[in-house]
């Protein structure tokens, strides 16, 4: 399995990566129709796994979801998953330079303006954005393609008319357009709205509370130390280095 292989290289740091974790470890009992409980194996595996590794200082294992509220209780649990981190949607900076990611190798006017763009693309996830970039590209790559077929038309029908300097005033092939930009603009549309993101907060916000976040804890005041007091828990140190926190 993937948990033996990343324990065998003690040395070496390795990254396990769940993506849609939601889709391998939702609340046990509550998949309708699976197939004789295999969800819930799964998921039993997992949580085996977890705790059996004996390399998890050299380990780290992220869940990437959009749906932390059906996932299972236990794989939260201390020593498992249990740091919540959540990605917000981009602001207006990082929507700018999406575009100007995705769009790096790809031939866009000089007018484009980007700013515009951020502004009216609000909400919009970094998929979104690259679907907006991705249509932009397939109108141009099309109204290319069509220029190049009437280019070919006309000379197939009169060879000898073609006009002087044609080729030299086209626009680059394929080259992205503000106009490209208007008419993918019409099909863009948010895929997280507002309610998701109050989901998204709430569960953050409920599963703090349920985990006591935020106690007003305090040591109670320290008597003096005699030469006979061990200075913090020096006195009780591990010999095994495999419970050192810090190793």
């Amino acid at each position: 399995t993937a948990y033996e292989m990343c324990g065998r290289d003690l040395e070496f740091r390795r990254v396990l990566f769940f993506d849609e974790l939601d889709s391998i470890a939702t609340q046990r009992g509550s998949s309708l129709g699976d197939a004789g409980g295999a969800g819930d194996r799964v998921l039993n595996q997992l949580l085996t796994e977890m705790d059996g590794m004996n390399a998890k200082k050299t380990v780290f294992i992220i869940g990437a979801t959009n749906r932390p509220d059906i996932i299972d209780s236990a794989l939260l649990r201390p020593g498992r998953l249990d740091q919540l981190i959540y990605i917000p949607l981009p602001d207006e900076g990082s929507r700018n330079q999406i575009f100007k990611s995705v769009l790096r190798k790809s031939p866009v006017a000089p007018d484009v303006d980007f700013d515009a763009l951020t502004k009216h693309t609000h909400g919009f996830s970094g998929a979104d954005i690259t679907e907006i970039c991705q249509r932009s590209c397939k109108y141009a790559i099309r109204e290319s393609i069509e220029r190049d077929i009437e280019r070919e038309k006309r000379r197939a029908e009169n060879p000898d008319a073609m006009e002087v300097g044609e080729e030299e005033e086209e626009e680059a092939p394929g080259m992205i357009t503000k106009a490209h930009f208007e008419e993918a603009m019409k099909f863009a549309r948010r895929s997280v709205s507002d309610a998701d993101i109050r989901r998204y907060q709430t569960f953050a916000q409920n599963l703090q509370q349920s985990r006591g976040f935020g106690s007003d804890f305090r040591f109670p005041d320290s008597r003096p130390r005699t030469a006979n007091t061990p200075a913090n828990n020096a006195a009780y140190a591990p010999q095994d280095d495999e419970d050192d926190l810090y190793s």
